[in-house]
């Protein structure tokens, strides 16, 4: 499975994925919504998660493409 293939996999499943970023060490979790050929995602319902499971509602963001670590989907939370 190309990369790509799997983004837009959870883009028309809705999934729920989690997105580590490589500044920062930041944990993103929110459902794609659109992204483009360099990986850059637009992500709604974005929260960041912090060490200590916290997390902070952000809304609508834009995650630049070579800022992403991992992307995997999160089966704790599921979106109808």
């Amino acid at each position: 499975t190309q990369p790509i293939n799997l983004i837009f996999r959870f883009l028309q499943n809705r999934s729920v994925v989690v997105i580590n970023l490589f500044y920062k060490k930041k944990v993103i979790s929110g459902i794609i919504i659109g992204f483009d050929e360099f990986m850059n995602l637009v992500v709604d319902d974005a929260c960041e998660i912090l060490l200590n499971s916290e997390q902070i509602k952000i809304g609508r963001i834009l995650v630049r493409g070579d800022s992403i670590l991992l992307i995997y989907e999160n089966f704790s939370i599921k979106n109808n």
